[in-house]
């Protein structure tokens, strides 16, 4: 089974806050953090330790309008996938939030299964374009690429199909130890029964 993805939720009502953390952990595809506010969002994002690979953002905000906390976002090189949340659905608010820098926008109210929808269609979208880049220690990873860089020494390595899906499935890992088997079935699909040295081969 594969580790869940983190996504970051940025609302400021506690209510939908509370309803989407639930079902993004119900679902099982995903893990759920969350700020009340753009500072809060913004000291998360900063940490040393903060990997997310979505963020869902609400357009009014306490201390800021989401759209322009996603276009700062942007301006500072992130480049997940950002859906909006607003209560308005003016064509004037869609188009300015697109261009901002949103993926997708969602008008409230909204189904809880139609976010999850959107949410794995722009990962999906995200993990083949050329703007996936995960940060491995003192290396860039880019697997649309097969490219892992190591920008203080000017190297590249290129990557294999398989190598560049095992340092994919360990980064979305975030740390921790992934069993061989499940590995196997995730990046060949082998069966409990497959005995092989093909995994410690590329490792």
């Amino acid at each position: 089974m594969a580790t869940p993805r983190p996504i970051l939720i940025v609302d400021d009502d506690d209510a939908l806050r509370s309803t989407l953390v639930e079902h993004l952990a119900l679902d099982g595809d995903f893990s759920a953090d969350e700020a009340g506010t753009a500072r809060e969002a913004e000291a998360k994002l900063a940490a040393a330790d903060a990997r997310y690979d979505a963020i869902l953002l609400d357009i009014g905000l306490p201390d800021a309008d989401g759209r322009d906390f996603c276009a700062k976002l942007r301006r500072e090189g992130r480049r997940m996938p950002i859906i909006m949340l607003t209560g308005h659905g003016a064509e004037s608010d869609i188009v300015r939030g697109l261009d901002a820098g949103a993926n997708d926008y969602i008008a409230k109210p909204f189904r809880v299964p139609e976010v999850l929808a959107r949410v794995r269609a722009q990962l999906r979208v995200f993990d083949n374009s050329e703007d996936a880049v995960f940060t491995i220690g003192p290396y860039m990873f880019r697997p649309s690429a097969k490219l892992l860089l190591e920008p203080v020494r000017n190297r590249k390595v290129r990557l294999t199909d398989k190598e560049s899906a095992i340092l994919k499935f360990l980064y979305r890992a975030g740390g921790k130890p992934v069993p061989r088997q499940i590995l196997l079935n995730e990046v060949w699909g082998y069966n409990s029964a497959v005995t092989t040295h093909t995994l410690e081969t590329h490792i």
